[in-house]
């Protein structure tokens, strides 16, 4: 009882101080140093992936005929950056510091059947450009009537599909006028500068120009010499076969109040935090539903049951015992499939604490989307590292379970979990592949993940396992009985099919909200910065996992039912088939994907995303239900 008070009153305070404390915006990434720029001083703008909420499938900037440097020169990308498909290359693109610039002629070409197919199949999937200036992203600002501060769109389009006045034919045009804005924050003691925002207007243009096309020809659409700016697309440039594309572009600089450090608070800025502290709101009660079901078990039941059996004073007494006491030789006896059972369990810990550590180095804000892949690194490198977590929880309950060999459960330990994963994510990566979409992880990355697993891993499982096995086998506080008690029949509310999906939901219903902002911003490209929020909701459902355990594996063993191994990990585990109810759901009403390989890609990330919350949640459910039976069991007299 005094642990559920201590995880409670730590809840509160932690929501007690994000109440106070704008968490999520004060921290930035440690270690990562500002450029000043004097005016005049080059600005390279980077180009990435081209991306599309319709189809998940990126592509490399210059799979499209867009306008190219000389040569073409490739940045380096961590691990995490490869597996999210970024591509970041240099550009034509090239500014001066505080040095505007007006209608400037990137390149021109002639579009054939072939680049103009391309063009309007990339219209037709509504793919974003998306470029790089200082480490900060072009965004397209939307401005809104009913709030002063605008929302930032990732990229801007690669064109639009639209209809002439009269005609209800659809044409497809494409922009090919960017008007860039870099805002900087000026010192005034060096009159240096840092870049603060990077933003960008798009627009489609029919350039014109009199006479035949050279170095020197002048635009008559827009003129630098004239001041003669493009500011609408009310002349649009289609796309068509033999379609002469002049690329141009604008650049204007503005001076800001905003400091470099928080120049991503505008990136990140939620709109809706009122609907987050509802889903806070929501699963604390939930919480302390539960809460209290269990201190009602613990102070009232639990403690009359045990002061009872401890009185027992007759062997007729002893001989009428009833509830759960009356299981006590074989509530510890091993259950069926019990290797299997351990493999779960050492997966499930691993994960725990992959996501533990994660959570915490996000909060203090060291995976700050400034370090782009810098979160899916993090949590491929702590996984691997926490294998020796997996190994030592799997070993010592497989020697609880009388096991001997401990290497053939390190074996499966280090296999079963990650092959699964990796066997689909191989299947899913040959799909990307047949697409040439630059998201398929190329042969060199996946020899990267192959050697982190099969070199780091591996070993360091086995080397949790072999010091798990050597440490002393856990010991049950009751002895089992050599010939195991035949459960009675059960009504059907006790049935543990019924029991086990009662049970996942809710804890799915903690973290449900939640689960919408995150599918949001990995599914919609959208920023995911609120690691207080969710470190909160993780939180809630460790202790709602626990508690829902608890509570049904009580009355389980009140039924004189002792099968409780399996069902308690099942128990909270079944959370996972509610989150990908919720998938399902959420794929049909807020995506607009209508092709076979990028739903194949959603459903096929989503099932390992639910089989990671089911082995994590499963060994929450299993190791409160594991200590509240030890505690219960070693807390009253057995003859």
């Amino acid at each position: 009882m005094g642990s559920l008070v201590v995880c409670n009153v730590f809840l509160v305070i932690c929501i007690s101080n994000l109440l106070f404390c704008r968490t999520s915006y004060s921290f930035y990434l440690p270690g990562v140093a500002p450029e000043d720029f004097r005016s005049g001083d080059l600005l390279n703008v980077k180009v990435n992936k081209l991306t599309s909420v319709k189809t998940q499938l990126p592509y490399s900037y210059y799979s499209l005929p867009f306008c190219r440097p000389e040569t073409i020169v490739d940045s380096r990308e961590n691990l995490g950056e490869v597996l999210r498909g970024d591509r970041i290359e240099n550009s034509p693109y090239v500014f001066k510091m505080r040095q505007p610039q007006l209608c400037n002629i990137v390149c021109r070409t002639n579009l054939d059947a072939n680049t103009a197919k391309e063009f309007k199949e990339k219209i037709e999937d509504e793919y974003h450009v998306n470029m790089i200036l200082d480490n900060l992203p072009l965004v397209v600002p939307l401005l809104r009537s009913e709030q002063e501060a605008p929302l930032y769109q990732l990229g801007f389009h690669v064109g639009l599909k639209g209809q002439y006045a009269g005609t209800k034919n659809e044409a497809y045009f494409l922009h090919n006028h960017l008007s860039f804005t870099v805002k900087f924050h000026r010192d005034e003691m060096t009159d240096s500068a840092r870049i603060v925002g990077f933003e960008v207007t798009p627009f489609s243009v029919k350039h014109e120009y009199d006479g035949q096309w050279n170095d020197n020809t002048r635009l008559t659409t827009c003129d630098p010499h004239a001041k003669q700016t493009v500011s609408s697309s009310n002349s649009p440039l289609e796309v068509g076969d033999n379609q002469e594309v002049i690329f141009t572009y604008d650049v204007n600089f503005q001076e800001s109040d905003v400091k470099w450090a928080s120049r991503w608070d505008h990136y990140l800025l939620m709109s809706d935090n009122q609907i987050h502290w509802f889903s806070i709101v929501n699963s604390l009660m939930i919480v302390l539903f539960l809460s209290g079901m269990v201190a009602m078990i613990m102070l009232r039941t639990l403690y009359r049951d045990i002061s009872k059996y401890n009185e027992l004073e007759t062997q007729e007494e002893a001989q009428e015992e009833t509830g759960w006491k009356l299981v006590h030789a074989d509530v510890f006896r091993t259950p069926v499939h019990s290797d299997l059972l351990c493999v779960f369990v050492g997966t499930g810990v691993q994960f725990f604490a992959m996501v533990l550590v994660t959570m915490v180095f996000a909060v203090l804000g060291f995976l700050s989307p400034a370090n782009r892949g810098g979160l899916m690194t993090a949590m491929l490198f702590l996984w691997v590292f926490m294998g020796l977590f997996a190994g030592y929880s799997s070993s010592r309950l497989y020697k609880m379970f009388k096991g001997t060999e401990w290497k053939s459960i390190a074996l499966r330990t280090s296999f079963f979990f990650p092959g699964t994963v990796f066997a689909v994510f191989f299947v899913l990566n040959a799909l990307i592949w047949g697409q040439k979409s630059s998201g398929a992880v190329p042969f060199g990355t996946m020899s990267a993940l192959v050697v982190l697993w099969f070199g780091i891993s591996v070993p360091l499982v086995f080397a949790g396992s072999y010091v798990g096995f050597r440490k002393p086998a856990i010991e049950p506080p009751v002895k089992t009985n050599k010939i195991p008690r035949q459960i009675p029949e059960q009504p059907w509310y006790m049935n543990h099919l019924f029991l086990i999906f009662i049970g996942g939901i809710l804890p799915f219903g903690a973290v449900f909200i939640e689960l919408f902002f995150i599918l949001t911003s990995i599914w919609l490209n959208q920023f995911y910065y609120i690691f207080g929020f969710l470190f909160i909701v993780f939180i809630i459902l460790l202790i709602t996992c626990a508690e829902i355990t608890i509570v049904l594996c009580y009355f389980q063993l009140c039924s004189e039912d002792y099968l409780w191994w399996w069902r308690s990990y099942l128990t909270s585990g079944s959370s996972a088939f509610y989150l990908f109810l919720y998938a399902t759901f959420y794929f049909f009403t807020k995506l607009d994907i209508t092709k076979p390989v990028s739903g194949a890609l959603y459903f096929g990330y989503m099932l390992i995303a639910a089989y990671s919350f089911f082995v994590l949640t499963g060994t929450i459910g299993f190791y409160a239900c594991f200590t509240f039976t030890r505690l219960i069991y070693a807390s009253v007299k057995i003859d």
